[in-house]
């Protein structure tokens, strides 16, 4: 089968233009899609240390607001456990009145200090020093013990015990910090 010449002039365009065709494909359509496939693909391994660090933060969040109601209540049994108004004006009577109670009658209670407490948003921790100025050891040493165990948000940092005038009794000192309200 013979082409004429028109025909063949027809195969020739149409050759061409099938080339023009498949090159505008190729180029134009497939290229910018194959390009954007890899910028997604490059984001994608971009994020996912992010992801999975969201994905922890978000397990870390759910473990917080699972213990918030443990640590809400441990909270308010902090706040009932420390009277209203200025501690000044609270803390040396208690310590005196607890004192007594051990049978150590004269006590000197002054505050020395002031810190944030830094993992209990809200409150502080003040620093007092507790003179006893006559006092024996052994009682000292029972009081001292059950200053701790009554008194569950002091701590007792520091014990200071030298001779007086009368070798019976002792000068003591007593350094505590304890939690109160900002």
């Amino acid at each position: 089968m013979k082409l004429d010449k028109e025909q063949g002039k027809k195969v020739i365009l149409s050759a061409i233009l099938l080339c023009a065709l498949l090159y505008c494909y190729f180029n134009l359509l497939l290229g910018p899609l194959a390009a954007n496939e890899v910028r997604a693909e490059k984001t994608m391994k971009e994020l996912r240390p992010q992801i999975a660090a969201a994905k922890l933060q978000i397990k870390q969040t759910q473990a917080i607001e699972a213990r918030a109601p443990v640590a809400s209540e441990t909270l308010e049994q902090i706040k009932g456990m420390i009277p209203d108004g200025a501690p000044v004006a609270w803390f040396p009577p208690r310590m005196a009145e607890f004192f007594k109670r051990q049978g150590i009658d004269k006590t000197a209670t002054r505050q020395t200090g002031e810190q944030a407490a830094p993992d209990l948003a809200g409150f502080k921790k003040l620093t007092w020093t507790i003179d006893l100025p006559k006092v024996e050891f052994v009682p000292l040493a029972i009081a001292i013990a059950g200053l701790e165990n009554e008194e569950p948000l002091l701590e007792v940092t520091g014990v200071s015990i030298g001779t007086g005038a009368d070798p019976q009794y002792q000068h003591g000192s007593i350094s505590v910090t304890t939690i109160v309200r900002q």
